[in-house]
């Protein structure tokens, strides 16, 4: 994977984090998990702009999650929540998909060469706001 591979990666899952928030927000009751999500949902959007930023700078542009990918994301979430809403249920869910956003993106940064060290910090940047979602979320397991 080269560089702008990877940023445009970087860029469509920060905007699946964000469509997958958007989609568990309305289930949740819970007001400080409701607070944190949202909380998260800024940290990726944070990751979303400044990576979009950078592929327009080096003359590429963002790849959006298809309309399909989204209808994926939303089915997952409601499939999960069908019975069981509670705060734990949801924690669990997103735990899972943050944690394999960790584990891809540790393996990038441990074997990947970096011409370009905007792109790495934005990759490390990533991975560390994961792994404060899940800290952040094992309280509600």
């Amino acid at each position: 994977m080269d560089e702008i591979d990877l940023l445009k990666e970087i860029n469509k899952n920060s905007q699946t984090g964000i469509d997958g928030l958007n989609f568990t927000l309305d289930k949740v009751k819970n007001e400080d998990l409701k607070s944190l999500l949202y909380n998260e949902k800024d940290e990726y959007q944070n990751i979303y702009d400044r990576t979009k930023e950078l592929l327009e700078q080096k003359n590429h542009k963002s790849e959006e999650t298809t309309p399909m990918q989204k209808m994926m994301s939303w089915m997952g979430i409601e499939m999960n929540t069908l019975i069981n809403k509670s705060n734990s249920q949801i924690a669990e869910i997103l735990i899972q998909g943050n944690n394999m956003g960790i584990i891809k993106g540790r393996k990038l940064l441990n074997n990947m060469q970096f011409d370009d060290i905007q792109i790495k910090n934005i990759l490390a940047d990533f991975v560390r706001l994961q792994e404060k979602n899940v800290e952040d979320l094992k309280k509600y397991l």
